[in-house]
């Protein structure tokens, strides 16, 4: 339940704080006193749209702050997934607006968006205003209502057929997709055919792509190569005087002659005996190296036709010869269901069809539940609006057949005829304001056993009715209060005289600031403010009497 409220500095309150109570919580107040600037800041916490044109003239920001108690498993199983910690089972909510015009909102102390604002609060508290009695009128909300009002027999089923049209919906896909391809088959399939024998004729094997881009680089420098590794070795070795092979003989020669003088000189001798050995051993590897450049043109233009021949099946096929081959499987796997597409298209349409036989089983049995479910809910919501001083009213929920949906092939519709003798038509064609929130008060009454929203507020549901049906309207708010928490913003002393708690919104200033303030009241004052909304202006004697008695027939009639 809703345990408190916090503002400060929005519009005309600069500081506000009120603890509520369990039960009929009533709101009243003269006109302009403020009610709808209470009800906009709880929506402003709530993440309602927001701007710094809502902070108090002078102050630096505006901030809201709404403390829930023993709220449900739903709640705290959401803001455990989202890692938030919860004291107990209280979660507090709270924004802050500044003069950017930015806000920021937090649970429990921690930045979260308004989105998960919205999701906790939604479990937590619901407002019932103008704005949301008109969602009567719009019929896909009916069908809802239906669902929601027999949700354990409807949401097993409503989840067949919801897995049934994604699989549908996938298949007709498919069937489509295939179907667009036979057009084409013909057309397809000489190119396809063109293409793959193109890559098969090519022969490619992996890594091949590099190894010809190596061999091409070598290749394109062969002379180059060819002619550096000549001049090398005829310095080396060509049988001349002044070669590097014939100078190092020499000079083993020379060194052998006076090693027998010198342990030293004999070292020195057969090292360069390993140097020349060395050079020979050299001398045969590159000649042997510079053999393999002897036909080199041919060669060359063998690896450049093949790496042009690589370079054309890229430009076409794919980015990288890896990719080409990879285009070249697929091809043959369309070639190869192409050959047969007729049996492939027929195998397809089967599955479509048998998908879509799914469907409509499971859509009819959940047209079924809901059908039968409606049948109680007519009972329900007839018996509540008789309750509200609908005289021998009629009520039914209409159904219409659609193409298959997510959600069915139901399309509902809420029928009424609030006058005898008037036929049935639709809601949004017969009710006026104050009689769409009457309809709105008695499906609250037939869901409170079946919502788990713990606390529910009330504005403007007074809307055109007076008298009895006021009477009616309050009694019905009592017996909703008995399992749910309520807040009721009213005009109607009716109403007033049920209050559990009851608070008066005010509205002073002292020439200069305009504040707007609520208050807790006592008996006494609960009193006083029945007869202000009784008697106007001139409160006599006879009208505090007349509260005193509207108040003990409210306790009589709560009790």
């Amino acid at each position: 339940m809703l345990q408190g409220i916090r503002v400060k500095n929005f519009a005309l309150i600069e500081e506000l704080e009120v603890t509520f109570s369990e039960g009929l919580n009533i709101l009243t107040g003269e006109t302009g006193a403020g009610k709808s600037i209470l009800l906009g800041s709880i929506q402003t916490a709530l993440g309602a749209k927001t701007s710094k044109d809502l902070i108090r003239a002078g102050a630096e920001y505006a901030y809201i702050e709404l403390l829930f108690e023993d709220c449900s498993d739903a709640v705290l199983l959401e803001l455990s997934k989202r890692d938030i910690s919860v004291d107990g089972r209280s979660v507090l909510i709270s924004r802050k607006i500044t003069q950017t015009g930015k806000s920021v909102s937090r649970i429990n102390g921690e930045n979260v968006t308004l989105s998960l604002v919205k999701t906790i609060s939604s479990l937590l508290l619901e407002i019932h205003g103008q704005q949301e009695n008109h969602t009567l009128l719009q019929c896909e909300r009916h069908l809802l209502l239906v669902d929601r009002f027999a949700t354990e027999k409807t949401a097993p089923p409503r989840r067949k057929v919801k897995e049934a049209f994604a699989r549908h919906r996938t298949l007709l896909s498919e069937l489509t997709k295939a179907k667009e391809e036979e057009q084409g088959i013909t057309r397809d399939t000489s190119y396809m055919e063109f293409a793959l024998r193109e890559i098969k004729e090519a022969e490619y094997k992996k890594g091949e792509y590099e190894k010809t881009e190596e061999a091409y680089e070598k290749l394109s420098h062969a002379k180059a190569i060819s002619e550096g590794i000549s001049l090398a070795l005829s310095s080396i070795s060509d049988g001349g005087r002044d070669t590097a092979d014939e100078k190092i003989t020499a000079a083993v020669k020379a060194l052998h002659k006076v090693s027998v003088y010198d342990p030293a000189v004999a070292e020195f001798s057969e090292r360069l005996s390993e140097i020349s050995s060395y050079l020979s051993d050299f001398s045969r590897e590159v000649s042997t190296y510079l053999e393999s450049f002897s036909d080199f043109e041919e060669e060359y233009a063998r690896v450049s036709e093949r790496l042009s021949l690589f370079h054309q099946l890229m430009s076409k096929y794919g980015k990288t010869m890896e990719d080409v081959l990879a285009y070249g499987e697929e091809l043959s796997e369309k070639l190869d269901r192409y050959a047969d597409f007729d049996s492939y298209l027929r195998k397809k349409q089967e599955e479509e069809e048998m998908a879509r036989k799914e469907l409509l089983t499971l859509a009819k049995e959940l047209s079924a539940i809901r059908k039968k479910a409606a049948e109680e809910l007519t009972e329900k919501v007839s018996r509540a609006l008789s309750e509200l001083n609908f005289l021998q009213v009629k009520f039914m929920v209409k159904f219409s057949e659609t193409e298959p949906h997510e959600n069915g092939m139901d399309a509902a519709e809420f029928m009424i005829a609030t006058n005898p003798g008037e036929a049935l038509k639709p809601l949004v064609q017969v009710a006026s304001g104050g009689e769409l929130s009457r309809i709105m008060l008695a499906l609250k009454s037939v869901f409170a056993d079946k919502d788990e929203i713990p606390t529910l507020l009330f504005d403007e549901i007074d809307t055109g009715i007076s008298g009895r049906t006021a009477q009616l309207v309050s009694e019905k708010l009592c017996e909703i209060a008995k399992s749910r928490q309520i807040l009721c913003i009213t005009h109607l002393p009716q109403i007033a005289a049920m209050a559990d708690t009851h608070f008066s919104i005010e509205k002073t200033t002292d020439g200069e600031r305009t504040v707007t303030s609520l208050k807790k009241l006592s008996e006494e004052e609960m009193t006083k403010e029945l007869a202000r909304m009784l008697g106007g202006v001139d409160i006599t004697e006879a009208v505090l009497e007349n509260a005193r008695e509207m108040k003990e027939l409210a306790k009589k009639q709560k009790a």
